[in-house]
């Protein structure tokens, strides 16, 4: 099996704090695999390592020989290249240069007929036109339309999807992913999973969106207290063994605690200057003492901040407009917010979602229309855009700039020391500056800080963006129970699902559709239009005789029939084997890998044999 990546007792730290040590990773051709972690264990700083663009502490990474990576980055930078056209477009790729020329005489002198003949034979001399297909077909599933666009003017999400475009085009032998949906709508995430399974692509990626990890990755790593623990399995069968793990460590500390503290009393008990003392009873008590620290039962992210008293009007939409130039994004929108409403915000990328957004919080003006807000109501909005924190400023700070205390669900008042504690922030991470937080912490931050406010009326933008999925996890609880308007823009479809029962759906000409029940239900819904549809459109049958079916199969036939069903049985008793000795918790890691592989090529070979099968059977007239 060949290895792409290979990492031995690899260690890293950041300003004399070490993230993680003595970790040994293989990357082998044709595995799927998501890392996973709480904001700031080190995901992204790991696939930085694995992907080269950074040099470890400790310990060394190794490539496999020509290897051709993709690396996307959180926040991607373009070197020197000005335009979308500069960044896509190689210039020693003889096929890229002659799209990248007919491309820009279609948009920039589209009358040039010589000219586009010209480079149309040239395309054809080097069988390039289905690569033009493939191009054209990523640049406009990620919205890339303006080749010569210069790449300074692009936003901060526009430059994350240009650097996705070119690791697509590019087609890599593996993979290295940092939230590849982020900046991503709903349609287009659909899509990317079924580019990215398409094959047996190599991939290691970092992700939050959890349908998107258990439709793409069947292999997790979890960057846990330092160390990597390894989930052969999907998200689902990775949350259950890590409850199993997480039980078995806390009945472990629990017990080594109680240890612990016995060992003390008879070390503190022994006196100073007899020499005597049991050097195996005192190794074994040093050996208890680091087994305790640090590795206590996991903490979790905790909200519980009171919501403030809601009246009985919440806020009243009368004939809303708003438009940009002569595009209109919000059209004529009526609407009245009940108490429990729970809405999610649904559309494609720049249909008019955080303009509706700005204009119920007051961030803009409508043209036209009436937003009457009741008196009692207090918004808490989570911008996608995130606040402008100072780097300078300390962590503690920023909370006290909003409040010195805050009130709890409970009606008790804690400090903003305690509060930031219960938010996974630790005193020496109190004190110290918002340029040493990773994206995830700052986030975190931004959400606490909201959520001090005791809002009845909660706005989450993309919340999800950059969040771990265990607080992402306790957000979702928090926000089950949350008593308030809860709306929610999201590309993530689980947490749309769990948390919204009705959508407005941004449409086109500022349409504003609202529509009862969730997203999945929403998605399920316009497939069946879309099949009705075609059923309607489709031409009437002609009333010609159908030509008979073959009755019979050939002897050889009938043969493969009977060798497939048997190769069936085999290949579905092997993968059972396999999977039950994968789920052994004392397979080793290099087996595991190996076992992880093996059933991948099977299930693969089982789908060929199945497809023939059924071929064969529909010969028969079974």
């Amino acid at each position: 099996m060949s290895t792409y990546i290979s990492a031995e007792n690899l260690g890293h730290s950041f300003h004399d704090h070490w993230l993680f040590k003595n970790i040994s990773i293989g990357i082998n051709r044709g595995r799927r695999v998501a890392l996973v972690g709480i904001n700031g264990a080190g995901k992204s700083t790991l696939l930085k390592l694995l992907a080269g663009y950074l040099k470890p502490t400790e310990g060394k990474v190794a490539q496999s020989r020509d290897l051709n990576l993709g690396y996307l980055e959180q926040d991607p930078g373009f070197k020197n290249a000005v335009t979308i056209s500069d960044y896509i477009f190689h210039a020693d790729n003889i096929q890229q240069q002659l799209i990248k020329k007919y491309e820009e005489l279609l948009e920039n002198d589209p009358d040039n007929a010589k000219a586009i003949e010209k480079v149309m034979e040239e395309l054809s001399d080097v069988d390039a036109w289905e690569y033009e297909y493939k191009i054209k077909t990523i640049l406009g599933r990620l919205d890339i339309h303006h080749l010569n666009q210069n790449i300074n003017t692009l936003s901060g999400g526009q430059k994350k999807r240009l650097a996705l475009a070119r690791l697509l085009i590019e087609d890599p032998d593996i993979y290295i992913l940092d939230e590849p949906t982020n900046h991503l709508d709903i349609d287009t995430i659909e899509w990317l999973e079924k580019l990215l399974t398409d094959g047996s692509k190599t991939i290691l990626m970092v992700t939050h969106d959890r349908y998107f990890l258990d439709n793409v990755c069947n292999e997790i790593l979890e960057i846990d207290k330092g160390k990597i623990i390894p989930y052969h399995g999907n998200y689902g069968y990775y949350l259950e063994k890590k409850a199993e793990r997480e039980a078995s460590d806390e009945a472990s500390f629990q017990k080594n605690s109680n240890l612990l503290r016995k060992e003390l009393e008879w070390m503190r008990r022994q006196p100073k200057a007899r020499g005597t003392k049991s050097k195996s009873r005192i190794d074994a008590f040093h050996e208890l003492e680091a087994k305790t620290q640090n590795n206590g039962p996991k903490l979790n992210v905790e909200l519980s901040v009171k919501t403030a008293r809601q009246g009985n009007k919440i806020m009243e939409l009368k004939g809303l407009t708003k438009g940009f130039g002569d595009r209109t994004f919000v059209d004529h929108f009526n609407y009245v917010f009940k108490k429990g409403d729970r809405i999610g915000l649904a559309g494609k990328n720049g249909s008019g979602k955080s303009t509706l957004l700005n204009l119920l919080t007051g961030g803009l003006t409508p043209d036209s229309g009436i937003i009457e807000k009741g008196e009692t109501t207090v918004f808490g909005y989570f911008h996608q855009s995130g606040i402008a924190f100072k780097e300078d400023e300390r962590v503690i700070d920023i909370v006290k700039n909003v409040a010195e205390f805050i009130t709890m669900a409970d009606g008790k008042l804690i400090s903003a020391s305690a509060l930031l504690t219960l938010f996974l922030f630790p005193p020496a991470k109190q004190y110290g500056f918002i340029a040493n937080l990773s994206g995830g912490e700052k986030k975190r931050l931004q959400l606490m800080s909201i959520l001090m406010k005791n809002p009845n009326f909660l706005i989450l933008d993309e919340p999800t963006n950059d969040l771990d999925i265990d607080t992402l996890n306790v957000l979702e609880e928090f926000l089950t129970n949350y008593g308030g308007v809860l709306m929610l823009v999201s590309h993530d479809r689980y947490l749309l699902d769990k948390l919204t029962d009705q959508l407005f759906i941004m449409e086109e000409n500022g349409h504003v559709r609202i529509y009862n029940g969730n997203y999945s239900s929403y998605r399920l819904e316009l497939e069946d239009n879309k099949q009705q549809s075609k059923r309607q459109n489709s031409p009437p049958e002609v009333s010609t005789p159908a030509p008979e079916k073959k009755s019979k199969l050939s002897f050889k036939e009938q043969k493969e029939l009977e060798t497939v069903e048997k190769e069936i049985t085999q290949i579905e008793n092997q993968i059972k084997a396999a999977t039950e000795q994968l789920n052994n918790s004392n397979t080793e890691n290099s087996k595991a890998i190996e076992l992880s592989q093996k059933i991948a090529d099977s299930n693969k070979l089982l789908d060929e044999k199945t497809h023939r099968w059924m071929e064969l059977t529909e010969l028969k007239g079974v």
